[in-house]
């Protein structure tokens, strides 16, 4: 999974686990051998044989969302991009790892000629935002009308996986009109960054929008969300396109998320006004406060997350502001780890506050999503190895990984809970999948912490 460029900056790293295989009294020991061949494990016959073939839709195209804790197929399995898309990388990525399983090819060009024919609107541009299974507007949602920059990244991102798996013009050519799209529609030459909420059209959908105090009508129109995804999504381009102007935007999108999006906090502000001033509701009246907990609140997982794809996005661009994004970066696994980690049970919390005057942080919700805890897997791993002096990332790893084991991972059906069963019981029998989550945070982290432990062993 790991690109060229990233590896070359990891190896020329302090050799971390050199002490996963030794006895050293001065460390202990980080069974990366062992925790390898159980991820390899979780990563096929747990996570991708449950969802290929079982969640490619032969009959209209793209893939299935929706299923039960015991995997049937229930719900309505609309068509939303940012689950297709992430499936055409996982397809993709899974193809590259495992080349002689010829599921994950085949169901990666599935995917393909759906983002291309269906997702993709051929009057206006862009990626639609969710359609019905059948691949048509569904005029009583919500959202019928609405494209997202959000959604058009992960397109990009998909698309990119793709081609450099397939070599396929047509795919790199939908990538380079996506990225253009969102150039034309959603960039801010002004100030910088991507405007979230677009009509069909392409136009700004929040050009009124103003931070009222009290109000709740509208989502602020610039966000770390998709921010850290542009960030992710022009990376895995430049590597296939390496174009002057897309080289710009991915600078721009490190820039603005280390420098203005972290700044000098430990953590990410989630949401701004155009003008990328942040949106806090902490000197608020408590019933307000409360309200808009969703828009300003401390997301330990997007923050650990974080972490990673600016390290990432930094690599690809050759690594010459790596001093300056590391010391940003580390500050959030650490904050993360500090703040929102259960050390007796393991995992993340789901969400932090800063009350006005307070000097620490309240968890307001003790929950631990999914998706948060692998992305932990592959952030704590990666400042292992470059801070090896600092035993809390390997040790944290380990932690997490059995907690996962035991509170996350199915082993009776396959897949993973929603919640981690510690705080969420009823997660059990909750859904395996719907249009939020797919297997791409959990396929994403195992491969690159699959990748890391490989390259720490034969060093």
């Amino acid at each position: 999974m790991y690109r060229p460029a990233i590896m070359a900056a990891l190896l020329l790293s302090c050799c971390w686990l050199a002490a996963c295989t030794s006895t050293s009294a001065e460390k202990p020991e980080l069974p990366a051998r062992q925790i390898k061949a159980e991820m390899e494990t979780a990563l096929t016959a747990g996570l991708l044989h449950r969802w290929y073939p079982a969640s490619v839709d032969s009959l209209y195209g793209g893939f299935l969302s929706d299923f039960s804790y015991d995997w049937k197929p229930t719900g309505p399995h609309h068509k939303f991009i940012v689950t297709q898309a992430r499936h055409l990388w996982t397809c993709s990525k899974a193809a590259e790892k495992y080349p002689h399983d010829a599921r994950y090819a085949a169901a990666a060009a599935h995917g393909f000629g759906f983002l291309r024919d269906v997702m993709w609107d051929k009057e206006y541009g862009g990626f639609f935002n969710i359609l019905s299974r059948e691949g048509k507007l569904m005029m009583d949602h919500a959202y019928r009308d609405e494209k997202r920059a959000y959604g058009n990244a992960f397109g990009i991102y998909g698309l990119a996986a793709y081609y450099k798996l397939s070599h396929d013009e047509q795919a790199l050519k939908l990538a380079q009109q996506a990225f253009h799209w969102l150039e034309t529609h959603s960039h801010d030459a002004q100030y910088g960054g991507y405007f979230e909420f677009l009509t069909r059209r392409g136009e700004n959908a929040r050009t009124g929008y103003e931070a009222a105090p009290g109000s709740t009508a509208a989502l602020a129109p610039k966000d770390q969300n998709s921010s850290i995804h542009l960030l992710e999504a022009f990376a895995e381009l430049y590597q296939v396109w390496p174009d002057s102007l897309l080289e710009v935007r991915l600078r721009e999108m490190l820039h603005l998320i280390r420098d203005t999006i972290v700044g000098d906090k430990p953590y990410m502000t989630l949401f701004f006004t155009p003008e990328w001033h942040p949106l806090s509701y902490r000197d608020s009246a408590p019933e307000v406060r409360q309200a808009h907990y969703h828009l300003d609140h401390v997301s330990f997982g997007h923050d650990v997350e974080t972490a990673f794809l600016m390290y990432e996005a930094d690599a690809v661009l050759g690594g010459e502001e790596r001093a300056q994004s590391l010391q940003v970066g580390k500050r959030m696994p650490d904050h993360a780890l500090a703040n929102g980690y259960d050390h007796h049970t393991g995992g993340f919390y789901e969400r932090g506050y800063y009350f006005a005057g307070a000097d620490t942080i309240s968890i307001l919700d003790h929950r631990k999503n999914w998706w948060t805890q692998v992305e932990g897997f592959h952030s704590l791993l990666l400042f292992a190895k470059l801070f090896p002096e600092e035993a809390i990332y390997g040790e944290k790893f380990v932690h997490l990984w059995r907690y996962c084991q035991q509170y996350l991972m199915d082993a009776q059906h396959g897949g993973w809970y929603s919640y981690g069963l510690d705080e969420s019981p009823q997660a059990r029998t909750g859904p395996k999948g719907q249009i939020w989550k797919g297997n791409y945070h959990i396929a994403r982290a195992l491969m690159n912490s699959i990748q890391l432990l490989e390259a720490a062993l034969h060093e």
